[in-house]
């Protein structure tokens, strides 16, 4: 049986006002916040870790991918590029050339383990696409230039608390610092946050899933040409240690460890844990737990085993768990797992991903007014999520609400009331595809607005 406790009642000062308040500075809060800046709003971006950059950063998922479609046309662009290039720009994001994104054994010997191959498609060599690996402390450098160059407001260590709702309204925030709780009015609201805590507290409808989780890390002082040069002379023996590894960390995608700008270190986006929650602090700790052990056991195995891997360390694991899936909004519309398979076309698409088109209402929460979601956590079921939540469609869908809240303010009128061409013309005029122009392998039917 639960027991309660009477909270005392109190006065939260109000600390200030904005056009747009954004809660959730990861990738999707960063460029929802910096383009509804450079679009003529004032922008709180509150956060509630030291850092920006979330799962891209303090999660330390190092690869961005999810970007082409078909294999060769870029999707995913707007601020997401802007990040790569100034990235790049400080030697912290490798990526293959347009001329190497082709399928056959040198492009693959070259790329594959920069994690920038095409991992839907079925027997090997799969083809090498636009993907980007990057070093996560220049993401935080890269976003913190953002921010300050578009005028963004930043209040760091400022944990999410409480919406504040008048009359079906979203009037602001509340957020917990050490000095207690601060009150940040309004005009407009985006949900950043990633777990839809704004929408929750503001009653949104919503569904809860679960996935795996994972704590990823990294470690230093590896030898990668010595690894890939074992990996291609001796293969038989490799692959009988590499599912040796694959058994030990317990779960991982094809490659459990990839290359990053740094030399002599490489990325583990691993081990994948299931049937742990990601909005129970029980859950995460023995998440925590349970990762950190597992990954000492791959060390220990590898430097014993697999040459290049002999005086591995332990560089350290990410700060933020990733959490992939926790509450879903359920909104003006909510994205199937067939829309994403069969690349089902929206008139009011507003952003997109590899092959798949995110329709403005899906951002959209049904019975409240001034509130927008971007980021993993927008209207959707909670298969097509699975394969529809990455770090680049996610940016996206923030540049597209920073636009939205932006038209709605200069207009006078409600979110729901944009009209999604205009959200796709300023799109297009700030260099982002919106998905407004479907590509050849579209399913486009007769009527996608209802």
């Amino acid at each position: 049986m639960n027991t309660y406790v009477l909270s005392k009642s109190e006065q939260v000062p109000v600390i200030g006002h904005s056009d747009v308040v954004v809660v959730g500075a990861g990738p999707a809060g960063l460029t929802a916040a910096v383009s509804a800046a450079r679009n003529g709003c004032s922008v709180t971006l509150l956060e509630r870790y030291h850092h920006l950059g979330g799962m891209a950063s303090g999660g330390m998922v190092l690869v961005l991918d999810d970007m082409v479609n078909m294999g060769t046309e870029v999707v995913t662009t707007g601020i997401v590029s802007e990040f790569v290039d100034r990235m790049a720009a400080q030697d912290g994001a490798v990526y293959p050339p347009a001329e190497d994104c082709v399928r056959n054994w040198d492009m693959w010997q070259k790329w594959s383990r920069w994690g920038c191959i095409n991992f839907h498609e079925t027997g090997m060599p799969q083809s090498i696409l636009h993907a980007v690996a990057f070093d996560p402390d220049c993401w935080k450098r890269v976003s913190l230039d953002l921010v300050r160059e578009a005028g963004v407001n930043l209040r760091t260590h400022s944990w999410f608390s409480e919406a504040i709702v008048e009359d079906g309204r979203i009037k602001g925030v509340i957020c917990q610092t050490k000095l207690g709780r601060q009150a940040i009015m309004a005009d407009m609201v985006i949900d950043a946050s990633g777990d839809l805590d704004v929408g929750v507290s503001a009653g949104a409808e919503y569904i809860q899933g679960q996935y795996i989780v994972t704590t990823v890390f990294r470690l230093c002082d590896v030898d990668t040409d010595a690894a890939q040069a074992f990996e291609y002379a001796e293969p038989e023996r490799y692959k009988q240690l590499d599912r040796q590894a694959r058994r030990i960390i317990g779960g991982a995608w094809g490659m459990w460890w990839l290359k990053t700008p740094l030399p002599g270190i490489v990325w583990c986006n691993c081990p994948h844990m299931p049937d742990y929650d990601g909005l129970s602090p029980e859950g995460m700790v023995a998440a925590e737990y349970e990762g950190r052990e597992r990954m000492m056991k791959l060390l220990a195995f590898a430097r014993e085993n697999l040459p290049g891997f002999e005086n591995a360390k332990m560089l350290g694991a990410a700060e933020q768990m990733g959490i992939r899936q926790t509450r879903l909004l359920k909104g003006e519309y909510v994205v199937t797992k067939k829309d994403v398979t069969e690349r089902r076309y929206f008139a009011d698409t507003v952003c997109r991903g590899r092959d798949y088109y995110t329709p403005y209402r899906a951002l959209l929460p049904k019975g409240i007014d001034n509130l927008i979601v971007a980021g993993r956590h927008y209207s959707v079921d909670s298969d097509a999520q699975k394969s529809s939540r990455e770090i680049p469609p996610c940016m996206v869908q923030g540049e597209a609400s920073g636009v939205a809240v932006s038209l709605a303010l200069n207009a006078g009128t409600a979110l729901r009331d944009v009209d999604a061409r205009a959200i796709q013309a300023q799109m297009r005029a700030q260099g982002a595809d919106p998905g407004d122009i479907p590509s050849a392998n579209a399913l486009i039917e007769p009527e996608t607005v209802s």
